[in-house]
């Protein structure tokens, strides 16, 4: 695809701009809204989170993201998460004593990690799938971390309208789920747009297969 049309939600997440820089740099027309209808539009819409889980679902709920997310799900339109975007596609999220609801793509909840040290914060290596679309060429890069609470489980009914997911892990004291190949939902717990050469590679396979 030339030029794909990328929509980065805005949605009061903070580490945008890097975000922007990223597409921008691989060639992507790409923009910072949340007007539903270019949302809704775009090739890929890509859903950052920096924040707490109950944090992130209330602005998202506020630009009426939910159904967006759906509508695009169900037409077999890209997604793409990243961080707490990962985390929010779960049915729940704990954190900081509080639980909340996700926008439920996934089955399983997102929990504290079981670290003796946290937050994690740095570079860790991927276990990725035999298969992997997404990260082609970059299986055996490590990528950069952020975050405090992970989905340590991932389990989806075998009735599914697109092909098995493709689960990637990563270990910090527990293993957790670091990305998730599922149809056109793609996400990943690590920040690609500050992973260096891998992790622009990585966004690049994503657009090269919207």
């Amino acid at each position: 695809m030339t030029n794909p049309k990328i929509v980065v939600l805005d949605f009061g997440s903070g580490n945008i701009h890097s975000v922007l820089n990223a597409f921008s740099q691989l060639g992507a027309e790409v923009e910072l809204n949340a007007d539903r209808s270019k949302s809704l539009a775009a090739d890929g819409l890509v859903i950052p989170g920096v924040g707490a889980f109950a944090t992130v679902m209330e602005q998202l709920g506020a630009v009426g993201a939910p159904s967006m997310v759906d509508q695009r799900l169900s037409s077999g339109k890209a997604v793409f998460g990243i961080c707490v975007g990962l985390q929010v596609m779960f049915d729940k999220g704990y954190e900081h004593g509080v639980e909340t609801e996700g926008l439920g793509q996934w089955p399983g909840e997102v929990t504290k990690l079981d670290s003796p040290t946290l937050p994690h914060i740095g570079w860790n290596d991927v276990s990725v799938p035999e298969g992997s679309r997404l990260f082609e060429g970059v299986a055996e890069e490590q990528f950069y971390f952020v975050h405090s609470y992970g989905a340590a489980t991932f389990v989806l009914e075998d009735e599914t309208p697109f092909e098995k997911p493709k689960v990637s892990w990563a270990q910090y004291g527990s293993r957790f789920v670091a990305a998730v190949e599922n149809g056109p939902l793609t996400a990943t717990q690590f920040h690609p747009e500050k992973s260096g050469k891998a992790g622009l590679t990585l966004l690049n396979n994503w657009l090269k297969n919207l």
